[in-house]
Protein backbone atom coordinates (compact mmCIF):
# COMPACT_ATOMS: atom_id res chain seq x y z
CA UNK A 1 0.00 0.00 0.00
CA UNK A 2 2.69 2.28 0.62
CA UNK A 3 4.45 2.07 -3.02
CA UNK A 4 0.68 3.17 -4.35
CA UNK A 5 0.87 5.59 -1.79
CA UNK A 6 3.75 7.14 -2.81
CA UNK A 7 3.12 6.58 -6.75
CA UNK A 8 -0.47 9.19 -5.82
CA UNK A 9 1.77 11.47 -3.86
CA UNK A 10 3.72 12.18 -6.58
CA UNK A 11 0.92 12.13 -8.77
CA UNK A 12 1.81 9.16 -10.92
CA UNK A 13 -0.70 8.86 -13.78
CA UNK A 14 -0.44 4.48 -13.60
CA UNK A 15 -1.40 4.92 -9.62
CA UNK A 16 -4.44 7.42 -10.31
CA UNK A 17 -4.91 4.73 -14.16
CA UNK A 18 -4.87 2.07 -11.27
CA UNK A 19 -6.89 3.84 -9.44
CA UNK A 20 -9.90 4.05 -11.82
CA UNK A 21 -9.39 0.52 -12.88
CA UNK A 22 -10.10 -0.64 -9.50
CA UNK A 23 -12.65 1.79 -8.31
CA UNK A 24 -14.29 3.45 -11.39
CA UNK A 25 -17.37 0.73 -11.83
CA UNK A 26 -18.18 1.04 -8.67
CA UNK A 27 -18.57 4.24 -8.00
CA UNK A 28 -20.29 4.72 -11.79
CA UNK A 29 -22.82 1.91 -10.44
CA UNK A 30 -23.39 3.98 -7.08
CA UNK A 31 -24.25 6.93 -8.65
CA UNK A 32 -26.25 5.40 -11.08
CA UNK A 33 -28.49 3.85 -8.39
CA UNK A 34 -28.58 7.16 -6.53
CA UNK A 35 -30.50 9.81 -9.11
CA UNK A 36 -27.34 9.95 -10.98
CA UNK A 37 -25.95 9.44 -14.34
CA UNK A 38 -22.31 8.39 -16.09
CA UNK A 39 -21.22 11.76 -16.61
CA UNK A 40 -22.14 12.55 -12.81
CA UNK A 41 -19.92 10.12 -11.95
CA UNK A 42 -17.24 11.17 -14.11
CA UNK A 43 -17.34 14.24 -12.67
CA UNK A 44 -17.78 12.72 -9.09
CA UNK A 45 -14.38 10.47 -9.68
CA UNK A 46 -12.39 13.62 -10.90
CA UNK A 47 -13.78 15.33 -7.64
CA UNK A 48 -12.44 12.97 -5.70
CA UNK A 49 -9.17 12.56 -7.07
CA UNK A 50 -8.88 16.18 -6.27
CA UNK A 51 -10.31 15.74 -2.93
CA UNK A 52 -7.75 12.67 -2.31
CA UNK A 53 -4.55 14.52 -3.83
CA UNK A 54 -5.57 17.22 -1.68
CA UNK A 55 -5.57 15.00 1.25
CA UNK A 56 -1.75 13.75 0.20
CA UNK A 57 -0.28 16.81 0.08
CA UNK A 58 -0.96 17.19 4.04
CA UNK A 59 1.59 16.39 6.25
CA UNK A 60 -0.04 14.94 8.88
CA UNK A 61 -2.46 12.46 6.14
CA UNK A 62 -2.12 8.99 7.34
CA UNK A 63 -4.32 6.29 5.74
CA UNK A 64 -6.23 4.59 7.59
CA UNK A 65 -8.38 2.26 5.52
CA UNK A 66 -7.90 0.74 2.36
CA UNK A 67 -7.27 2.73 -0.74
CA UNK A 68 -10.15 1.99 -2.01
CA UNK A 69 -12.51 2.32 1.05
CA UNK A 70 -11.23 5.67 0.89
CA UNK A 71 -11.76 6.59 -2.87
CA UNK A 72 -15.40 5.12 -2.22
CA UNK A 73 -16.54 7.03 1.17
CA UNK A 74 -15.19 10.27 -0.71
CA UNK A 75 -17.19 9.70 -3.75
CA UNK A 76 -20.13 8.27 -1.34
CA UNK A 77 -19.57 11.86 0.45
CA UNK A 78 -19.55 14.49 -2.27
CA UNK A 79 -22.69 12.68 -4.06
CA UNK A 80 -25.01 12.67 -1.01
CA UNK A 81 -23.44 16.58 -0.37
CA UNK A 82 -24.07 16.91 -4.35
CA UNK A 83 -28.00 15.69 -3.81
CA UNK A 84 -28.70 17.94 -1.17
CA UNK A 85 -27.71 20.97 -2.24
CA UNK A 86 -28.25 20.96 -6.10
CA UNK A 87 -26.15 24.06 -6.31
CA UNK A 88 -22.91 22.58 -4.91
CA UNK A 89 -19.64 23.14 -6.46
CA UNK A 90 -16.44 22.10 -4.73
CA UNK A 91 -13.66 24.19 -4.22
CA UNK A 92 -10.15 23.93 -2.88
CA UNK A 93 -11.60 25.85 0.38
CA UNK A 94 -14.04 23.50 0.46
CA UNK A 95 -11.94 20.92 0.56
CA UNK A 96 -9.32 22.20 3.09
CA UNK A 97 -12.72 22.94 5.29
CA UNK A 98 -12.66 21.87 8.88
CA UNK A 99 -16.45 20.54 8.30
CA UNK A 100 -15.66 19.06 4.82
CA UNK A 101 -12.93 17.15 5.95
CA UNK A 102 -14.82 15.56 9.30
CA UNK A 103 -17.50 14.27 6.89
CA UNK A 104 -15.48 12.62 4.83
CA UNK A 105 -13.55 11.32 7.49
CA UNK A 106 -17.03 10.20 9.07
CA UNK A 107 -17.61 8.55 5.15
CA UNK A 108 -14.38 6.78 5.37
CA UNK A 109 -14.84 5.29 8.92
CA UNK A 110 -18.87 4.22 8.27
CA UNK A 111 -17.10 2.32 4.44
CA UNK A 112 -14.55 0.24 6.99
CA UNK A 113 -14.59 -3.46 6.92
CA UNK A 114 -14.21 -5.02 10.17
CA UNK A 115 -10.49 -6.07 9.31
CA UNK A 116 -9.62 -2.82 8.79
CA UNK A 117 -11.18 -1.50 12.17
CA UNK A 118 -9.40 -4.44 13.72
CA UNK A 119 -5.96 -3.21 11.59
CA UNK A 120 -6.34 0.71 13.14
CA UNK A 121 -6.91 -1.29 16.69
CA UNK A 122 -3.74 -2.97 16.54
CA UNK A 123 -1.65 0.27 16.20
CA UNK A 124 -3.32 1.61 19.48
CA UNK A 125 -1.78 -1.57 21.35
CA UNK A 126 1.91 -2.64 22.79
CA UNK A 127 3.89 -3.99 20.23
CA UNK A 128 4.39 -7.24 21.91
CA UNK A 129 0.14 -7.23 21.85
CA UNK A 130 0.21 -6.72 18.49
CA UNK A 131 2.62 -9.33 17.31
CA UNK A 132 0.75 -11.80 19.57
CA UNK A 133 -2.61 -11.02 18.30
CA UNK A 134 -1.21 -11.36 14.63
CA UNK A 135 0.15 -14.35 15.33
CA UNK A 136 -2.62 -15.80 17.22
CA UNK A 137 -5.41 -14.81 14.48
CA UNK A 138 -4.15 -13.95 11.62
CA UNK A 139 -0.80 -16.47 11.17
CA UNK A 140 -3.16 -18.59 13.34
CA UNK A 141 -0.38 -20.36 15.10
CA UNK A 142 -1.35 -23.04 17.92
CA UNK A 143 -1.14 -21.65 21.85
CA UNK A 144 1.79 -24.39 22.23
CA UNK A 145 3.32 -22.73 19.31
CA UNK A 146 2.68 -19.25 21.12
CA UNK A 147 4.23 -20.16 24.09
CA UNK A 148 7.37 -21.48 22.59
CA UNK A 149 8.06 -18.86 20.26
CA UNK A 150 7.34 -16.46 23.07
CA UNK A 151 8.99 -18.15 26.18
CA UNK A 152 5.93 -18.66 28.45
CA UNK A 153 6.41 -21.32 31.08
CA UNK A 154 2.97 -22.63 30.65
CA UNK A 155 0.31 -22.57 28.29
CA UNK A 156 -1.98 -20.93 31.05
CA UNK A 157 0.43 -18.13 31.29
CA UNK A 158 -0.09 -17.90 27.27
CA UNK A 159 -3.49 -17.57 27.30
CA UNK A 160 -3.85 -15.13 30.00
CA UNK A 161 -1.31 -13.15 28.11
CA UNK A 162 -3.50 -13.79 24.95
CA UNK A 163 -6.38 -12.39 27.06
CA UNK A 164 -4.65 -8.90 28.15
CA UNK A 165 -4.02 -8.05 24.26
CA UNK A 166 -7.64 -8.89 23.73
CA UNK A 167 -8.41 -6.76 26.49
CA UNK A 168 -6.23 -3.69 25.55
CA UNK A 169 -8.13 -3.95 21.67
CA UNK A 170 -11.49 -3.86 24.09
CA UNK A 171 -10.45 -1.08 25.24
CA UNK A 172 -9.83 0.99 22.66
CA UNK A 173 -12.29 0.39 20.66
CA UNK A 174 -14.48 1.37 24.00
CA UNK A 175 -12.70 4.36 24.15
CA UNK A 176 -13.14 5.20 20.01
CA UNK A 177 -16.83 4.60 20.36
CA UNK A 178 -17.16 6.83 23.51
CA UNK A 179 -15.30 9.70 21.25
CA UNK A 180 -17.10 9.07 18.38
CA UNK A 181 -20.58 9.80 20.46
CA UNK A 182 -19.12 12.47 21.61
Amino acid sequence: MDNVLTDLKTENNFAFGKLYRDNYGKISRFVQNNSGNQADAEDLFQEAMMVLVEKLRQDNFQLTASIDTYVYAICKNLWFKKLRNTNFQLSIDDMQSLEFQDAINDSIEAEKTYSEKLKGYLLKITDHCNRLIHDMFFKEKAIEQIQKDYGYSTRHNAQNQKHKCVEQIRKVKEKEDILKKN
